[in-house]
């Protein structure tokens, strides 16, 4: 039995349930200081999911089961998905049987146990988030995929382990492909994700929000299992540009002296991943609901680009 193998895969389990907080209070620290707003604490995630956690989860009369089990689902596959992408080790247990199509599926899993359970209760806020959200995966999981081509098209695998061991791990090359790739996942990126210019986190009102219309009905540590997953989700998001665009600093499998070295390597990574949505959103408007299939629908131009430029060039 590969008992570091299994140790990497708890371990990054673990990195991401605590880091995953601890990143969307680095964007939401950087993005205040750079609009000039007093800027909230670092740990502010963790104190919003200690309060929601102590407090009594209220339901509908009209709920049904399914939207109980929702947040338990939802953040079941947020998990899985971060367990997937190789952060510190590429000797994972799961990356045979889980490559980067079971990524994209378990983030469309998710998204239709959401917008299920926001139509369940009947209200018109939650079907209109509902109808927003699966919009916005039409257009953003097929651009992800495309994504995720460029870069097994090089490695020949859609193993993420396999790509980042063997992009990480070979004489550096720039792939011209995977630069273009890369400006599809920073579209998809925030998307995906709720963020500006597609969606403001921080808002509630009616005519834009998505994400938040989908946790209106939810409260108590309903509403805290669906903001710790959006979270992870953002983490496995950054994890996965991480692996695919900047892979070096990866362990490689057979190598546990080397999970040490990975881990402010991967810290490095994800806060100026942070740094650099923050610069996105506080350069960028937040632009009309009719334009986001327009923004997505590049995105996914951009990935095909990407992958006519490898079979042109084969690079």
């Amino acid at each position: 039995m590969n008992y570091f193998g299994l140790l990497a895969q708890s371990f990054a389990v673990l990195l991401a349930l605590l880091l995953a907080p601890l990143l969307k209070g680095w964007v939401d620290l950087w993005r205040a200081w750079l609009q000039n707003r007093s800027a909230p604490s670092l740990l502010q995630p963790y104190r919003v999911l200690h309060k929601l956690f102590w407090k009594e989860s209220v339901v509908a009369d009209a709920a049904s089961p399914l939207f109980r089990l929702a947040p338990y689902a939802v953040f079941g596959c947020m998990l899985l998905a971060c367990a997937i992408v190789p952060t510190l080790s590429t000797d994972l247990p799961f990356a045979p049987v889980a490559d980067a199509i079971a990524l994209a599926g378990l983030f469309a899993l998710a998204r239709v146990f959401m917008s299920l359970a926001a139509m369940d209760i009947g209200t018109a806020f939650g079907s209109l988030g509902a109808r927003r959200e699966m919009l916005l995966g039409f257009l953003a999981e097929p651009a992800l995929l495309m994504v995720l081509f460029n870069a097994s098209l090089i490695t020949g695998s859609t193993s993420l382990a396999t790509i980042v061991e063997t992009l990480g791990h070979q004489q550096f090359a720039i792939h011209p492909s995977l630069a273009v790739a890369g400006v599809a996942f920073t579209l998809v990126w925030l998307a995906e994700n709720a963020r500006i210019p597609v969606d403001n986190p921080a808002t509630h009102l009616e005519l834009t929000m998505i994400h938040e219309a989908l946790l209106l009905e939810y409260s108590g540590r309903h509403l805290a299992l669906m903001e710790w997953a959006a979270s992870l989700k953002m983490f496995a998001y950054a994890c996965i540009g991480v692996a695919l665009f900047f892979p070096w600093g990866v362990a490689q499998a057979q190598s546990p002296a080397g999970m040490l070295p990975a881990l402010p390597v991967l810290l490095f990574k994800l806060a100026l991943g942070g740094v650099a949505l923050a610069l996105i959103e506080t350069f960028s408007a937040k632009m009309r609901l009719f334009r986001v299939p327009e923004f997505l629908a590049t995105a996914f131009l951009l990935a095909v680009i990407g992958l006519l430029v490898h079979a042109l060039l084969g690079s």
